[in-house]
Order: C-alpha cells, then sequence, then structure tokens
C-alpha cells in the first residue's frame, strides 16, 4: 500500500510516522508513507498557500492551487489516481470497520488543512471523502491523517506478525477487547485470573469472550447491536442484565 499526506507539516508527520511499528513496516518495504510540503507547489515566490477568506471573517483559508498541484504531481508520480481523503470534522467519523476497507485499496492521499480550512471548490474537484477522528477540532489536519496511517497500515499484510494481533482487539469483530494480564502473577493484592493460569484454551477463550461481551455491555452497549453474537453470548448478555439491578442497589459497580 501506498499512503501519500499533503500536508503544510512533512517533518511533524514523518516523526511520528519514523517510529515504533508503522516505523519499521516503513523500512522494511511493508507500507510507503511519503510526506509532502504543499508549499512546495505553489507559484508564489513567498511560498504562500493561503489567503483571507472572501465574505470576511477571521482566519486563513488555505488556496486551491497549491493543493490541486500536489495532487496532480503525485498522480503521475504513483501512474495512478489515488483515493483522496481530507481530514475534517465535517467529515463522517473514522471506525475500524473503514479502516480495515481502506487497508484494501492501494493508494491514498490523505489531505491535510490548517487554518480555516480549505477552499471548498478543492474539495469538491478531487475529495472523494472526508473523515474526521472525533466529534472535536483540532489546529490541523495532521494528528487526524497520522492516526488514518496507525489504524490503516497496521492492517496491511506484513506490517504485524500474525493476523490475530487485530482481528482479536477492540471493535474488530464488533466488542471492545477483553482484558489483559503478565507478570506477576499477584500484583497489590490483585490475583489474575485463575482460568488464565490454566493452560486450558477452551476455557480461556469462553472466558475471553465472555469478558468482552461483559465490557462491551457495560461501556458501549451500542455497539452489541452490530456484533457479532451467538446465543451462548445473549444468554449471558440476559444474565448480566438481570444482575444489573441487584448491583445497583448494593451500590458496586
Amino acid at each position: 500500500m501506498i499512503i501519500d499526506i499533503a500536508t503544510l507539516f512533512p517533518e511533524m508527520c514523518g516523526r511520528v510516522l519514523d517510529e515504533s511499528i508503522i516505523g519499521r513496516a516503513r523500512a522494511a518495504g511493508k507500507l510507503t508513507i511519503d510526506c509532502h510540503d504543499i508549499r512546495a507547489f505553489t507559484e508564489d515566490k513567498h511560498r504562500r498557500v493561503d489567503d483571507s477568506p472572501y465574505g470576511g471573517g477571521m482566519g486563513m483559508v488555505m488556496q486551491p492551487g497549491p493543493i490541486y498541484n500536489c495532487f496532480r504531481y503525485l498522480c503521475r508520480l504513483r501512474g495512478v489516481r489515488p483515493h483522496v481523503i481530507y481530514l475534517s470534522p465535517k467529515g463522517r467519523v473514522f471506525t475500524q470497520r473503514r479502516a480495515g476497507e481502506l487497508a484494501n485499496m492501494n493508494n491514498l492521499l490523505l489531505l491535510c488543512g490548517h487554518y480555516e480550512g480549505v477552499d471548498q471548490r478543492i474539495l469538491d474537484e478531487i475529495v472523494d471523502e472526508e473523515l474526521s477522528i472525533g466529534d472535536y477540532v483540532l489546529t490541523g489536519g495532521e494528528l487526524g491523517a497520522l492516526v488514518v496511517c496507525d489504524a490503516v497500515g497496521r492492517l496491511c499484510e506484513g506490517v504485524l506478525p500474525d493476523e490475530s494481533c487485530y482481528t482479536e482487539e477492540s471493535h474488530q469483530s464488533g466488542l471492545l477487547e477483553y482484558p489483559h494480564y503478565t507478570r506477576p502473577p499477584v500484583w497489590m493484592g490483585r490475583p489474575v485470573p485463575e482460568v488464565l493460569l490454566s493452560g486450558h484454551h477452551k476455557n480461556i477463550e469462553g472466558w475471553r469472550r465472555r469478558e468482552a461481551v461483559k465490557i462491551t455491555l457495560r461501556r458501549r452497549p451500542d455497539m452489541l447491536a452490530q456484533a457479532q453474537l451467538d446465543k451462548s453470548d445473549i444468554e449471558y448478555i440476559d444474565a448480566l442484565k438481570r444482575a444489573q439491578p441487584d448491583r445497583e442497589e448494593s451500590g458496586t459497580t
């Protein structure tokens, strides 16, 4: 997969992308993520890429010309038109499902806005979708682009050592992930659940599934409507719901 990032701050993005799992995948050639400075594509001798908004108002708006020049350059460089994503608080919320869908594409271009955003005409001309990483506003699209790179990149073939590294985690199956434990077996008087020390894989698998269902019910019950649940999951959820009033009455959580 090739991901290009069009940004005013390529060094900021590069420092993050050089680290950890994504950095190692890039170094090993498992994943290509390149950052491109939009200022390099302006025709203004002062490398200006923004101007005041028509109609008045605070802030500056990124001009369409430099962004379009960057887009055309990347189309020529890659030999294909990439799927263009604009990071915006107005976009649909980015999810694990969308990350999986994007991981099946070959070329992505992530456009990072700044200031008051970008000229609407460039969005109408080249952008295929707008994505938001949450219901809040950031100073620019770079952090959102890095989130998308990390979430999508780790799903690409060869980036993680095994598919199970992501198939069993939160949101992948529609449930939040079960708790994890490691050594020591007792810490601050808190023991590791006995089932995890039993070596009985079927029992461990059942415990993990029940814990995932329980955590999802308590923290994100809205997710259960879309989760892949079997009969035993549904029976367990019903039992947890019946027990809920007792916990509330006793004052426990």
